[in-house]
């Protein structure tokens, strides 16, 4: 079987159930940022991170696939809905706990961080900001469609963690993080 299916070159694709919508449907908005974010993440992996994070970010690869599979599953008059199970609280559970060890061993923020330092590091802020987008994404389909499980608080809660991960890889290379030193004093205003 080809990859191949030449079934979207009208504009149109399919979704979970057989439904057809435009490429640029809310939902395909959504899960294609999601998937992009996935991208991000797997780039971010080979670009080599420690072993704990590693093991985060695969962990979170799988979580952000199954949350593509919800976004791409209509609920409402789908009898195929059944087969795909609600985004997890679990997912969301476990990816806090993994915030808040993070945060635990960061020195506190005294200044606004920019993206930069480690390559990784600045990577995981391309992620962080694609994770926003993807989050805004599922709010907007959310004022249309349901939305089961707890995707759009675990989107949330992502781009958190993902703005910790990079701190994280900046700290323990030691190089100092990039920071906002504020707009210029351009003297008196007449």
């Amino acid at each position: 079987m080809s990859i191949a299916t030449k079934t979207g070159d009208d504009g149109n694709t399919g979704l979970f159930g057989g439904r057809r919508v435009p490429k640029d449907d809310l939902r395909i908005e959504a899960y294609g940022s999601v998937d992009e974010l996935n991208s991000w993440l797997g780039r971010a992996r080979a670009e080599g991170v420690d072993r704990d994070l590693d093991q985060t970010l695969s962990q979170i690869q799988s979580d952000l696939f199954s949350l593509g599979a919800e976004l791409a599953t209509p609920r409402e008059k789908n009898p195929l809905a059944q087969r795909v199970a609600p985004f997890p609280v679990t997912a969301l559970e476990a990816l806090e706990a993994s915030l808040v060890e993070l945060e635990d061993r960061l020195p506190p923020l005294t200044a606004f961080i920019l993206p930069g330092g480690h390559a990784t590091a600045a990577t995981l802020q391309i992620a962080r900001t694609v994770c926003r987008r993807a989050e805004r994404n599922t709010v907007t389909l959310a004022r249309s469609e349901r939305i089961t499980g707890v995707v759009v608080q675990y989107l949330n809660r992502l781009s958190d963690w993902l703005f910790l991960a990079a701190r994280t890889i900046n700290h323990r290379q030691g190089i100092e993080e990039p920071t906002w030193r504020g707009l210029p004093d351009a003297g008196p205003r007449s």
